[in-house]
């Protein structure tokens, strides 16, 4: 694991420490939110895992991640680029001690956007495929959720903490990816409740179609026709929604499943 922090001006000691995962792409939702969070007074730590990208059709992308913690420094966020294997058990409890000590303080909003996504479907899916699926979509998902409510220490009898887990509802041709999220919805909405006594509110978000360099354009056109507003979702669409929910005013939505996907036909 290696880790990029960038100078910024010095902070308010006021200023909440947001952790995303999966924020490995300029383009990607992960950078939406970061930027968002960044714009709303946040330090943001975040994880990225190039060799993933390396696998992937649409490739890595040189010097994202730098990139990113530019951007969000230039917005007046202390950063930390923290790349991290979410299929090392280990991976999440050292991105929590990374962040907390370039940045100087706890985490108090948990953004989980990373993924592994590889399509495949019920009769052709790996055991290796399905297991690392659920590794990254469900079991670190799980222990980035864990370390956190260990580390967590609000205020008593307030709603200060934040986790807010992106999720899909994609199955078909799409198997293993589809369940390890299926998974992951039940493990923040358990989080919702299990650690409502250290005053924090857990949610998951499914953003529905955003088209971030990995689909086809016949699948493109499809998706426009199926969605009421005649577009895709973006990352900023995402990144609103997440905002929201990690501020004081999102406190009191709290366990829900929120579908952000412009209307868009299943």
């Amino acid at each position: 694991m290696t880790i990029t922090a960038q100078p910024s001006p010095a902070r308010a000691p006021s200023r909440p420490i947001a952790l995303i995962t999966g924020v490995g792409r300029s383009i990607g939702i992960g950078a939406g939110i970061a930027r968002r969070l960044a714009a709303s007074g946040w330090d943001v730590a975040f994880t990225y895992w190039t060799p993933y990208d390396r696998r992937m059709e649409w490739g890595a992308e040189p010097g994202a991640a730098a990139s990113i913690a530019q951007e969000l420094a230039e917005a007046g966020a202390r950063t930390a680029a923290i790349e991290a294997d979410l299929t090392d058990p280990d991976a999440p409890a050292r991105v929590f001690d990374e962040a907390e000590q370039r940045l100087g303080g706890p985490v108090t909003a948990l953004v989980l956007s990373h993924a592994e996504s590889v399509d495949s479907g019920l009769l052709d899916t790996t055991v290796e495929a399905f297991d690392r699926h659920f590794a990254v979509n469900s079991r670190a998902s799980w222990l980035l959720i864990r370390e956190y409510g260990l580390r967590f220490r609000g205020e008593p009898g307030t709603a200060t903490g934040r986790i807010v887990a992106l999720t899909s509802d994609h199955t078909v041709g799409n198997l293993p990816y589809g369940a390890s999220k299926g998974a992951l919805d039940r493990i923040t909405l358990a989080a919702a409740h299990e650690l409502a006594h250290l005053g924090v509110t857990a949610n998951v978000v499914n953003p529905g179609p955003v088209d971030t360099g990995w689909m086809s354009d016949d699948l493109r056109e499809a998706l426009v026709r199926g969605t009421p507003l005649g577009r895709l979702g973006t990352p900023r669409d995402t990144a609103h929604l997440v905002d929201f929910l990690c501020s004081p005013e999102g406190q009191w939505i709290n366990g829900q499943l929120l579908k952000s996907n412009g209307g868009a036909a299943a």
